[in-house]
């Protein structure tokens, strides 16, 4: 009996390695319609329009951009934090309509390269408007005044000497 012990574990043994291939082959059954599935919510991914999640997330980089340190607060001035919220909210508020309003956007993209397009648009339309912003807050300088009140003097006098449009 002693003997039949190692050969009765060997048989029991190998009963589990075939329970365990069973068992592998049982995971790899369902592994399939799992990959399909996973297959069928991949065309649903969305690019466009972006979650609210995401957009929160522009909203306060849009803050650090203007109220921190960086290269459009060293050029322009910083702007207060309570200021900048505001200014963030609107700025993504105001690009994100536009975005969408435009023809492109109108409906949902049909692909996910019309949604990374669209995406790209917001991206620029909220780059265009930041930087629009940074620069109506930027006080003149003097020098920069100067000149140009001096050109507008120019046009000025020019328009003012050039002969009036005869009307027949």
């Amino acid at each position: 009996m002693a003997e039949d012990a190692p050969s009765a574990a060997a048989a029991e043994g190998s009963q589990h390695a075939s329970a365990a291939e069973e068992g592998s082959a049982a995971a790899a059954a369902p592994a399939a319609p799992a990959a399909k599935a996973a297959e069928a919510l991949l065309p649903s991914l969305s690019i466009w329009p972006p979650s609210q999640r995401t957009r929160d997330a522009v909203v306060r980089r849009l803050v650090q951009t203007l109220a921190a340190p960086s290269i459009l607060s060293q050029r322009y001035g910083a702007v207060p934090e309570a200021e900048a919220e505001r200014a963030a909210a609107a700025v993504e508020a105001e690009a994100y309509a536009a975005v969408t309003e435009s023809s492109s956007a109108a409906a949902a993209p049909a692909s996910v390269e019309d949604g990374i397009e669209v995406l790209q648009a917001y991206s620029k339309e909220v780059s265009r408007r930041l930087l629009e912003l940074a620069k109506s807050r930027a006080a003149p300088s003097p020098a920069a005044a100067a000149p140009a009140e001096g050109a507008a003097s120019e046009s000025e006098a020019a328009a003012a000497a050039a002969p009036a449009p005869v009307e027949e």
